[in-house]
């Protein structure tokens, strides 16, 4: 099994390249960001040792159609996908936030209102919720976008505005936009069998107008949840069957690992390479209703930069 973890390519008009924790990000003339959702991946802010087969072209295709069908909510950077690892679209100016939207008490959400907290980016929680409960509407959660290797941080709308991080109408627009990609994100899982639990968007600006950014609704910005027994499943204290990033979190805890200092990351064994691969697929193929076809290929990197070379022509 093939897995691509890095690419280093000098495309012409290169000006930049960014490695994120997942994608490669390369900036052409100040204009365009070609985007490789590579195969790494990462839990509690940590990237992982081994990449996971097919989790690039999975992201990447999941993302191309989200992004497709919501461009009747808000613009968005994407302008093609010539090749199956890869986005390209508009260079925009990020804003240094992410905007979380939650669904149901769940994750870190629920580990925090667990311990006591009842209040998140200043929105107060209802007392007496249960894990895996649907919030009466969603809430919106914003982090810190941090650089790498640093911990996105919770931020409040008041700190966001206080910092200047993004004028009252643009946090206003921020706010619609995110409640209602969420809103048509949770019809599509619905129609597939399937509950959107919580997501995460990113936006930036260009020549005065916001766009969606970056990838939205796969399993590394999202949590699924199987509608068919959700409601048994909650009455009786019990775990969701979920489709997220989650079982790899996890499954890091359990064998000790939760990205605090000193800790070693689990041996990640063929076998457990290959189970989160499978569960990315199954993810795509649920959400979807389409089989996943893999891209094989001896050389990821050259397919990749061939067709990506061939596009800027």
């Amino acid at each position: 099994m093939n897995a691509l973890t890095r690419t280093d390519f000098s495309f012409k008009g290169q000006q930049s390249v960014y490695h994120g924790k997942v994608r490669d990000v390369y900036n052409i003339n100040g204009d365009l960001l070609v985007m490789v959702a590579t195969d790494r991946i990462s839990a509690f802010d940590v990237v992982l040792p081994e990449g996971i087969p097919y989790k690039g072209q999975m992201l990447n295709q999941l993302a191309a159609k989200f992004l497709d069908a919501t461009t009747d909510i808000c613009p968005n950077w994407k302008l093609a996908t010539p090749d199956a690892m890869v986005t390209v679209g508009l260079l925009c100016e990020g804003f240094p936030v992410e905007m979380i939207v939650r669904g149901y008490l769940c994750g870190s959400a629920w580990r925090a209102y667990k311990n006591g907290v009842r209040e998140i980016c200043g929105v107060a929680l209802p007392e007496g919720m249960k894990e895996n409960q649907r919030f009466p509407h969603p809430i919106i959660t914003p982090t810190t976008k941090a650089e790498q290797g640093l911990h996105d941080e919770d931020i409040s709308k008041a700190e966001i505005l206080a910092q200047g991080l993004a004028t009252p109408g643009e946090y206003a627009l921020l706010e619609k936009y995110t409640l209602a990609l969420f809103e048509r994100g949770s019809q599509i899982a619905a129609n597939r069998g399937l509950i959107l639990v919580d997501t995460k968007y990113e936006f930036g600006r260009r020549g005065g107008e916001i766009f969606l950014m970056d990838e939205i609704h796969t399993p590394d910005s999202s949590r699924y949840f199987y509608a068919d027994g959700y409601e048994e499943r909650f009455r009786a204290g019990q775990p969701q069957r979920q489709l997220s990033k989650e079982f790899v979190r996890e499954w890091l805890m359990e064998n000790g690992f939760q990205g605090k200092t000193g800790q070693t990351v689990p041996e990640m064994t063929p076998e457990i390479v290959r189970s989160i691969s499978d569960r990315y697929i199954e993810l795509y193929e649920h959400i979807t209703g389409e089989a996943f076809i893999r891209q094989e290929s001896a050389d990821i990197a050259s397919r990749i930069e061939k067709n990506i070379e061939s596009y800027l022509r």
